[in-house]
């Protein structure tokens, strides 16, 4: 998910800092754990847009996709799996290249510097 306005912010989310925005370096991603143990994945484009997705790989089962490659595919902003490859749609989860397969994408938002990550 990108990251959110204060006037889009969705309601009743409930709002994590996990790192300073300038952790995340442009075109990479950071891991991080949410007061419920999820493991989200941070990524920051080379566009300065920022989103998070589940950080397990549902193919191999290991917390990567931080780890992941950034790319565009016709538009279409990605992480690339650093272990089989498949990649996933920053803004949806979704798989790329197996329409079955998605991953979990939580919204962001930043706040004087902080990166948040929401979860319901």
């Amino acid at each position: 998910m990108t990251a959110v306005t204060d006037v889009s912010e969705p309601q009743g989310m409930t709002w994590t800092a996990v790192c300073a925005e300038q952790a995340v370096v442009p075109g990479g991603g950071v891991a991080a754990l949410l007061p419920d143990d999820q493991q989200v994945a941070v990524f920051r484009t080379v566009d300065d847009e920022f989103f998070a997705l589940s950080n397990i790989d549902p193919f191999c089962g290991a917390a990567v996709l931080s780890r992941g490659i950034l790319g565009d595919s016709e538009g279409v902003p990605f992480v690339a799996s650093p272990m089989l490859k498949q990649r996933f749609d920053l803004r949806t989860g979704s798989c790329l290249d197996d329409d079955s397969v998605a991953v979990a994408g939580y919204p962001v938002r930043l706040r004087d510097g902080i990166v948040h990550v929401g979860s319901p």
